[in-house]
């Protein structure tokens, strides 16, 4: 019989264990695990979803809207997004920002 060019699956460990199709766990699963769940915080302006980065995770350069400085990669901080949106939750996700740690917690004593 001539041998397949289809590459195999890999097994499941178990009739109702593994995953679909016995690819495995999405590689992102595990760096979500590791950079902490994403909280909601109310605010004067509106809800707000927050998501630690590690400084492990952190690879890029961002500027943060609190103090228009470098968020340097490498460095720990926060990705924050607006739950409430005018024109939708995937929207309010699209324009998330990445503030410094102490700059989000700052920002909402101005309202005070």
């Amino acid at each position: 019989m001539p041998r397949s060019n289809r590459p195999r699956r890999r097994a499941t460990s178990g009739p109702t264990g593994g995953f679909s199709g016995g690819l495995g766990p999405p590689d992102n699963d595990l760096e979500r695990a590791r950079a902490g769940i994403a909280r909601r915080e109310s605010a004067p302006d509106g809800e707000w979803i927050v998501r630690s980065m590690t400084a492990r995770n952190a690879e890029k350069a961002y500027v943060c809207p609190g103090c228009r400085r470098p968020v340097e990669p490498g460095t720990a901080h926060l990705v924050v997004w607006q739950d409430d949106h005018l024109f939708g939750s995937a929207v309010g996700l699209a324009e998330r920002r990445h503030w410094h740690t102490n700059c989000w917690r700052g920002r909402t004593y101005r309202y005070r």
